[in-house]
């Protein structure tokens, strides 16, 4: 099992602090995205409009980061 599942198997709240830890914090990510590192602050899970570039600043999957939206990753729905 990979290391990523173990952390947050479809678990978008876990997804949403991972990426904002591994960006830097709110502070670097807000404006990345910009917006203010309080709206960042306030997120519980990544909002929609926003997942596709927090995937590619963070490195954590649209799947990972919104099941709701994107579905299962694609190696999990061969599965």
């Amino acid at each position: 099992m990979s290391r990523r599942k173990d952390i947050f198997p479809n678990d978008p709240f876990a997804a949403c602090k991972l990426a904002k830890e591994r960006a830097g914090g709110s502070r670097i990510l807000g404006p990345m995205l910009g917006i203010s590192r309080q709206a960042v602050d306030a997120w519980k899970v990544v909002p929609y409009k926003h997942a596709r570039r927090v995937s590619l600043e963070t490195g954590i999957s649209c799947h990972l980061l919104r099941p709701d939206i994107f579905g299962p990753a694609p190696n999990e729905a061969a599965e």
